[in-house]
């Protein structure tokens, strides 16, 4: 195990369930998992917090049962998932112009860049949750991935800006700081799921990515290693559950276990001749549910389902001809039997079952392979991407300076003995600039967690009341 790697805690606050994860890369790249809690959840309707007090105790539950598996384990601060009816998408595009053309664009341009699109107007009830770059544009040159280290006047990008209802992040703000933890970041919950299940030749081959969760189904499409859209489908799981207790006239437990255990996407594959034998209540005679009418319930929801699928890809054109990838199923609701065959054949696109085993290391409970801890694998990689990120710009950083340092050091020698230094030249570091060095990235480190934890503590209070004072 890396030592080094901090150990990063996922936290997926679900309709159904609560679950927290913690892990931490090791020397493979692999994310080996250090402990994992979980509880039922009551709070939590459609992805939304409606009940704090409730939540805040299943979180709690969460937390307890993941120190239970490790006892080694200090949470301070998570990685939140967030879904929900209220989460909007909206695409924009921004420019700026460089005023040292000669200096080749840094990280500094692109987060000016960025930064300008929280400025966006948007619903005063609405709240920026993440300004995803799609596309660059640099003077005349389109289609730039990656920018840093180009030259140009104008620099430019297309942008995917997703939004949510400023009450619905405050309760999970309020949720997850009163059970005494730091939210580290909010991610919405197609993204996390689809940095679990997806390869790189994933992104590039154009997929589309169903997140079958309790409250909502989320959906995420991806093509030539850009996403293009993402929604949230407010019908998951629950409405199926609950579609078969009023259809059948049993029980929400009830209908909960024949859903998992004898429940079928596609009505044709249901045997005619099955039966379930449902005991009565309070003295009543036992009840026989036919697994074929289970079956139609399912299948009926489930086509709802895929039908708002197939009209997001249409809206974004992306008909089955682009997404050579297929569509990826994955939440709690993807474990349906025959699920791939009716998502086939609803939207005409191949289809597979999408597990987070894709960056596990070994050693791992099988439990966490299920499709349904998705969301909270991908909350980790999401911490650990920006993780690595930050070290990268960090280390650049440092490189660039002392390089500048050790230059005038090492010109300032020479020019003292009557002799001219080349930039050819390797500049060597000195004991001096050695523990200058190490000094000065303990600070820069310091000071760059406590501003991004500042910015991130001033957003997440600032209300438009505040904003008109």
């Amino acid at each position: 195990m890396n030592q080094e790697a901090p150990i990063i805690v996922g936290l997926d606050i679900g309709t159904t369930k609560i679950a927290a994860i913690a892990g931490r890369k090791n020397e493979y790249g692999k994310l080996e998992i250090l402990g994992f809690g979980k509880a039922p959840s009551f709070g939590v309707q459609h992805g939304m917090v409606l009940n704090i007090d409730q939540t805040i105790k299943a979180i709690r539950q969460a937390l307890e049962n993941c120190y239970a598996s490790n006892p080694n384990l200090e949470i301070n601060e998570v990685y939140v998932g967030i879904a929900g009816h209220h989460i909007k998408s909206l695409q924009t595009r921004g420019d700026i112009v460089r005023n040292d053309t000669d200096a080749e664009i840094s990280q500094k341009d692109i987060d000016q860049l960025i930064n300008d699109q929280y400025k966006t107007v948007i619903p005063a009830s609405d709240q920026i949750i993440d300004v995803i770059p799609q596309q660059y544009i640099v003077d005349s040159l389109q289609n730039i991935t990656y920018p840093i280290g180009m030259s140009g006047v104008k620099v430019g990008a297309n942008f995917h800006i997703i939004t949510g209802d400023k009450n619905a992040i405050r309760n999970i703000n309020r949720s997850v700081e009163k059970s005494g933890l730091r939210i580290k970041d909010l991610v919405l919950q197609p993204l996390a799921s689809a940095a679990a299940v997806m390869c790189d030749m994933d992104f590039e081959a154009g997929v589309a990515i169903v997140d079958i969760g309790g409250g909502t189904t989320d959906l995420a499409v991806f093509y030539e290693g850009v996403l293009k859209h993402t929604a949230v489908i407010p019908y998951g799981g629950e409405n199926i559950t609950n579609d078969i207790k009023n259809g059948l006239g049993v029980l929400k437990t009830q209908a909960e276990q024949m859903k998992v255990q004898f429940g079928y996407a596609l009505a044709d594959e249901a045997k005619n001749n099955a039966y379930i034998t449902i005991p009565g209540l309070r003295g009543q005679s036992p009840k026989e549910i036919s697994v074929k009418n289970l079956a139609h319930i399912i299948q009926a929801r489930m086509s709802e389902i895929l039908d708002f699928v197939v009209y997001h890809l249409k809206q974004i054109g992306m008909d089955n001809k682009m997404l050579n990838g297929g569509i990826i199923l994955t939440g709690g609701g993807s474990q349906l039997k025959h699920l791939i065959q009716l998502t086939e054949y609803t939207t005409g696109v191949s289809a597979r079952i999408g597990y987070p085993n894709e960056h596990l290391a070994s050693g791992h409970t099988d439990e966490l392979t299920k499709p349904m801890y998705a969301t909270c694998v991908g909350l980790i990689l999401k911490g650990y991407n920006d993780y690595e990120n930050d070290k990268r710009a960090l280390e650049e950083n440092y490189v660039k300076i002392n390089t500048s340092y050790f230059a005038k050091e090492k010109a300032s020698r020479l020019a003292e003995d009557g002799e001219e230094w080349t930039e050819d030249e390797q500049p060597e570091e000195t004991a001096d600039a050695r523990q200058h060095r190490k000094a000065a990235e303990r600070n820069a480190s310091l000071k760059g967690f406590l501003d991004r934890m500042k910015t991130k503590i001033i957003d997440m209070f600032t209300e438009e009341e505040d904003a008109k004072l």
